[in-house]
């Protein structure tokens, strides 16, 4: 039972209507609620208060005394509901709406899908829009919202934030090394089938500053597309050259030759200075932050 001098704020609505309409009938059609509801929350109100609201007449109600000294705060309740009604809507609102990521092939291939549904999962009023291009998204012209790339940008206005370095492991296929025999050091992969670049000069510079030059032509099979790279190496093709992280989540792909130097990236997430501010897209970008370096 509640104590003289207390009521349930949740009646201040029932009570106000019929304070404003006069009439149980006329507050039941305002508050599209039933005439029988709105009669047992005043009686519940004025049993709390101890004191009788309304008198009834034959044309409806009328205020008493203690009605008409209550009825200030009791508005002043009712519009600082209101503002924290909508305060809350907005706030709901903000953590809706859409994100733009641009990345590398290889970066919305494997390294954040599984992230990316994680986000989603935590926060299912974001939309994630995912750009997989090797091509610089141009965040200055909003074709991104947030950008994972291998270098650190110059242009000004943009916010960059290191998350760590992309390794190249040398790799190779299960059921390949079962035919073929497992490399011991660098000098054996001459005797091996390679998976190279076709353009893409990375892996030739790693070999040389490895002390060990190779031409283009020592590569039988070259891609300059990441996922044919990738599946070349799943189907067994030969010795290919993959980013760590991708390396770790193939259960028949083994690493091999963990001393030999392969060519490491730096990693940088990149948002608009302008737009860091926008919660969806801050959301992201520090979620992305959080995650990535683990997964490198």
């Amino acid at each position: 039972m509640n104590e003289p001098g207390r009521f349930d704020w949740s009646l201040v609505p029932s009570f106000l209507a019929v304070l404003d309409a006069g009439s149980l009938m006329g507050a039941a059609r305002a508050l599209q609620a039933q005439q029988p509801t709105l009669s047992r929350h005043i009686a519940q109100l004025e049993a709390q208060l101890g004191v009788d609201l309304f008198e009834r007449t034959g044309r409806g109600v009328q205020p008493t005394a203690a009605a008409l000294a209550l009825a200030e705060a009791a508005r002043q309740m009712a519009s600082g509901a209101e503002r924290l009604s909508h305060q809350l809507q907005q706030r709901a609102l903000a953590q809706q709406g859409r994100v733009r990521i641009s990345a590398s092939q290889l970066a919305a291939c494997y390294l954040l899908p599984a992230l990316l549904a994680q986000l989603q999962r935590e926060e299912p009023g974001i939309q994630i829009e995912l750009v997989a291009t090797d091509a610089v998204s141009n965040l200055l012209r909003r074709e991104a919202d947030i950008a994972l790339r291998l270098f650190r940008p110059e242009q000004t206005g943009l916010v960059a934030r290191k998350l760590g370095e992309l390794a190249i492991q040398a790799c190779a296929h299960r059921d390949y090394l079962a035919q073929a025999g497992a490399p011991r050091q660098p000098q054996d992969l001459h005797r091996h089938c390679l998976v190279g670049y076709d353009q893409n000069e990375a892996i030739l510079k790693g070999f040389a500053a490895a002390g060990l030059p190779l031409t283009r032509e020592a590569f039988a099979l070259r891609t300059d597309d990441p996922v044919a790279y990738g599946q070349w190496v799943l189907a067994g093709a030969g010795v290919g050259f993959m980013p760590r992280f991708w390396v770790r989540h193939q259960a028949e792909v083994v690493a091999l030759l963990p001393g030999l130097p392969t060519p490491r990236f730096p990693v940088w997430l990149v948002v608009h200075r302008e737009i860091r501010g926008n919660r969806i897209v801050r959301r992201a970008f520090d979620f992305l932050a959080q995650r990535i370096p683990a997964e490198l």
